[in-house]
């Protein structure tokens, strides 16, 4: 039977990939700290988790959706190059390593951006504590040099799904009366279906030569203002009220989050995956709401 690794699986596209896999006739081992036979303290698990697999997906992280603390702060950077590391000093032992490594990154490593899209090739990295995670993480993922193993980093743009993710607080936000704009309402909003993720991960399976960064986003972002109306229109909610950035900043302590995750204009093209010929199964953000919602 193929086998799958999922590496930090047990989170919202975790639980969904391990779903569509196992349906695709695939082993899916996730490897989780609940997970006594492949966690990742347990070395030997890890191996024979790894050996013989076709592919190797890590997802594993800290939530960013917490205050920036120096205690979060240093867990969420850790918890992404302690895992890398300890997964790459695996595959380097295997004897039959995963043919294809996919490694989660993030859309936040660009810049903000209003003025013009960000591509792989000429997408300029931003700075702040956010982006030095995304660079590390990277920068750790392809230290390693793995003569049988293709190695693909995503930069994955914020991912809308039925069961979970940012889905629930933004139908939230609608329902309450509160789904106007965030801040200026400006700021771009780059997103891709979770079904769109899934395919993306089978193209890369299916062309060996592709490797290196992909930005993984919808074709068509769009303003948080156009956000915020499309998901009134399609819960057909009449109006909302807006948050200006005071509020936002007041909201976010109270919640223990960071007004980041919806101020910064993440402005992302994925002009590689569209140049080797991925067609995305949900471009429009109507179309992903209406299918989610």
């Amino acid at each position: 039977m193929k086998k799958v690794v999922l590496a930090g699986g047990t989170g919202f596209i975790g639980e969904y990939l391990a779903a569509k896999f196992e349906n695709s006739g695939y082993e899916v081992i996730v490897i989780s700290r609940k997970n006594p036979y492949f966690s990742w303290d347990n070395k030997q698990g890890l191996l024979k988790a790894l050996e013989g697999a076709e592919l190797l997906i890590n997802l594993a992280g800290k939530s960013v959706n917490c205050r920036y603390n120096e205690a979060n702060k240093k867990e969420i950077m850790n918890s992404r190059v302690k895992t890398t590391t300890l997964l790459g000093e695996a595959v380097l032992s295997c004897e039959n390593p995963p043919s294809l490594w996919i490694n989660s990154s993030t859309v936040t490593i660009y810049r903000h951006a209003e003025d013009r899209p960000m591509t792989e090739t000429e997408g300029e990295i931003g700075t702040g504590f956010s982006v030095d995670v995304g660079t590390k993480w990277e920068e750790t993922f392809f230290s390693y040099e793995l003569p049988d193993t293709r190695q693909a980093a995503l930069r994955i743009a914020i991912v809308l799904g039925k069961d979970g993710g940012v889905m629930t607080p933004y139908k939230n936000l609608v329902k309450f009366g509160f789904g106007g704009n965030q801040g200026t309402g400006k700021q771009m909003f780059s997103w891709i279906h979770i079904e769109d993720l899934y395919q993306i991960i089978l193209f890369l399976q299916e062309k060996p030569a592709l490797r290196g960064v992909f930005n993984c986003a919808s074709p068509e972002p769009v303003s948080n203002r156009e956000l915020m109306r499309t998901l009134r229109k399609t819960m057909h909610v009449p109006f909302g009220l807006p948050a200006p950035k005071w509020m936002l900043e007041a909201g976010s302590a109270m919640i223990k989050t960071e007004t980041e995750l919806v101020l910064k204009s993440r402005w992302i093209i994925p002009e590689r995956l569209e140049r080797e010929g991925y067609m995305f199964r949900y471009k429009s953000l109507e179309k992903t709401l209406q299918d989610i919602l």
